[in-house]
């Protein structure tokens, strides 16, 4: 009860940081001080992803009186952007600020931490994690590299992807040479797409030097910081691949073991908090890039209902055929599965009633 009691209480007092109330949280000076680094698979110049890792160190420090200090590193400082997890798995850092799909290589079912295509949006993906069981689901995984993980962040609903050439038809995608991770990678080399696995920030000189002809990456404001704009012409969407994109913190369980009961509490607090605030930055900032890259002559346009039919179809074939030789990920995709058809039915009624009739009327 002390530590509910206490996690309320965090969650609630991160709010006020406008307040000036945030030094009040924490007033046991018997807690030790304690220093750790964060790796993040992000470069600097992407102000809210790396700004949320950023914003996850700050809360710690304020609502423990800067008794608990981290200090984030962009990518490539400390640990290659893609290999975060083994930085954190091996100890070389406390904790690390990434998205669980970099990592399918050491279980496909790490997929469902960031999301998979044509899953859960992001209110829907927060309530699996949070109320759904998600978060278990990927905690046990987790376990097994000594880790575990708190989301901290989600972009919504992604763009679809930047593309040199116009993309009708699924027999357009063959050949491709597409910057793509997680299994919305998959389902693309199922339509003999080209995947490359590329950090955000070594997207644009790829492009520029012609060593892909497409990529993706989250949406209109940090698709423009990385001048994703400059080397492409055509603006896919909906991303379906990453509809509502999950981003987390992992941690070293030996690391988290050895904090007190407060300092866990603390921390989880200021994850949840950037998990809010970062989708909150996205729907805000997200509007007004989109304009100013259309009216720099960029081509908005929508992916085919023959590709997205095509793409859902593939998608769920590949979750029905790895769910029949890879027990842990069937464990993960039916309890999923049963999640989103319970959670579409809901929204279905509601939401999307209510989405028609804003938008249409």
């Amino acid at each position: 009860m002390k530590r509910r009691k206490f996690l309320y209480s965090a969650i609630g007092i991160a709010g006020t940081t406008a307040l000036g109330s945030c030094g009040l949280i924490f007033q046991n000076k018997t807690q030790p001080n304690i220093n750790w680094q964060m790796a993040t698979s992000w470069p600097k110049s992407l102000d809210i992803k790396y700004g949320a890792a950023e914003f996850v160190c700050q809360r710690v420090s304020e609502m423990t009186n800067g008794r608990f200090l981290i200090t984030p590193y962009p990518a490539n400082e400390i640990v290659p952007a893609l290999k975060v997890l083994n930085a954190v798995e091996n100890g070389t850092v406390e904790c690390g600020h990434t998205d669980s799909f970099y990592y399918i290589d050491k279980s496909l079912a790490l997929a469902f931490g960031t999301g998979v295509p044509f899953g859960l949006n992001a209110r829907q993906q927060d309530a699996w994690l949070y109320e759904g069981g998600g978060l278990e689901a990927m905690q046990e995984i987790y376990a097994e590299f000594g880790v575990i993980n708190f989301p901290a962040g989600n972009s919504g609903v992604q763009m679809g992807g930047w593309f040199k050439k116009q993309i009708n038809s699924v027999a357009d995608m063959k050949g491709l040479k597409m910057r793509i991770p997680g299994l919305g990678g998959e389902v693309m080399k199922q339509l003999g797409v080209d995947v490359r696995r590329l950090a955000g920030g070594e997207i644009y000189q790829a492009m520029r030097n012609n060593e892909i002809d497409a990529a993706e990456w989250i949406g209109p404001y940090e698709d423009e910081r990385l001048r994703l704009n400059e080397v492409a012409a055509f603006y896919y969407y909906p991303g379906w691949w990453e509809p509502g994109s999950s981003d987390e913190v992992q941690v070293n369980r030996a690391r988290w073991a050895q904090l007190s009961d407060e300092y866990q509490e603390i921390f989880k607090a200021a994850c949840t908090e950037a998990n809010l605030r970062t989708i909150a930055r996205y729907d805000k900032l997200n509007r007004s890039a989109l304009r100013r890259i259309i009216a720099g002559g960029t081509k908005l346009t929508p992916y085919s209902q023959e590709i997205l039919q095509v793409c859902k179809k593939k998608a769920f074939e590949i979750y029905e055929e790895n769910a029949s030789k890879d027990t842990t990920f069937k464990k993960v995709y039916e309890q999923w599965k049963t999640f989103r058809e319970q959670i579409y039915q809901w929204h279905g009624v509601n939401e999307l009633e209510f989405s028609k009739i804003s938008f249409i009327l």
